[in-house]
């Protein structure tokens, strides 16, 4: 009589056993997907395979560690180990790719920062009168407008790599001009204003028409324009000034502009 219970304990006990090898094989199993994924990530990254060469190369080996163990060799223990060992080395990779772009980009920020003071101090060399005017007949020879708005300077596209907001060098000119007439108009204010084309994501275009504007922002601040000069904007896709159908269209509504206050510090209000 007693027989039947132990069997069926003894049952119940080989079915716990064996769901339980089921649950760590499939742990084990997603364990080494998502190395592979993470592997496969930082191998085709161009910038992480050139900063940091030998954590690929290691991730890659524990990789197929891992596969061959997955394979016939070892147990879902030993495949899980070696998966996340991979997994770290890819994630140790990324993360010292990114200090290193980190590194250059505060580098060449550094570079530039330089050039525009060198270039500052070179043109106060001339009388404050002279240099007062040249500076106010240089930005409205640029690419302004009178509007209701006031003095508007208009800062196209190409003053920034596609969907990025760092200023390239070749801005490095017209931003020295507007320092120049701030410097010489202390009464002046000025709102800077972003704004993207219609195409992709309407939030994604807000930040990035935000970040380019401060972008100008910040390098004027560097160079010595007060902050509380200084108004910054966003407004992505809206008000745009061509047509988005095509690209000579969207490339017109890419742009950011400066609105300066009059001779008084009064600015238009923000649209």
């Amino acid at each position: 009589m007693n027989r039947i219970p132990s069997i069926f304990s003894a049952g119940l006990l080989l079915c716990s056993i064996g769901l339980h090898g089921c649950a760590v094989h499939q742990s084990s199993e997603k364990a080494l997907q998502d190395a592979n994924a993470d592997f496969q990530k930082v191998k085709d990254n161009t910038n992480v395979l050139r900063s940091a060469p030998r954590d690929v190369i290691r991730a890659g080996e524990l990789l197929a560690r891992a596969e061959r163990m997955s394979g016939y060799v070892g147990s879902s223990e030993d495949v899980s180990h070696y998966a996340y060992l991979s997994s770290r080395y890819s994630a140790i990779a990324a993360e010292h790719s990114q200090l290193l772009l980190n590194q250059e980009k505060l580098a060449r920020l550094e570079l530039e920062r330089q050039r525009l003071q060198l270039a500052l101090r070179e043109a106060k060399l001339a009388s404050a009168q002279q240099q007062g005017k040249w500076a106010e007949d240089q930005v409205i020879s640029l690419s302004t407008q009178q509007s209701e708005r006031g003095l508007v300077m208009t800062l196209g596209d190409m003053l920034f790599d596609t969907g990025r907001a760092e200023l390239k060098s070749s801005a490095n000119r017209t931003v020295l001009k507007v320092v120049q007439f701030l410097q010489f108009n202390p009464k002046r204010v000025i709102r800077i204003e972003g704004y993207t084309d219609s195409t992709g994501d309407s939030q994604e275009n807000l930040k990035l028409s935000r970040d380019r504007a401060q972008a100008v922002a910040d390098v004027l601040a560097d160079l010595g324009i007060e902050d509380e000069r200084i108004q910054v904007e966003g407004y992505g896709d809206q008000f745009p000034v061509d047509g988005n159908t095509s690209e000579r269209g969207r490339a017109q509504n890419r742009r950011v502009e400066i609105v300066f206050s009059d001779e008084k510090g009064r600015l238009s209000p923000a649209r």
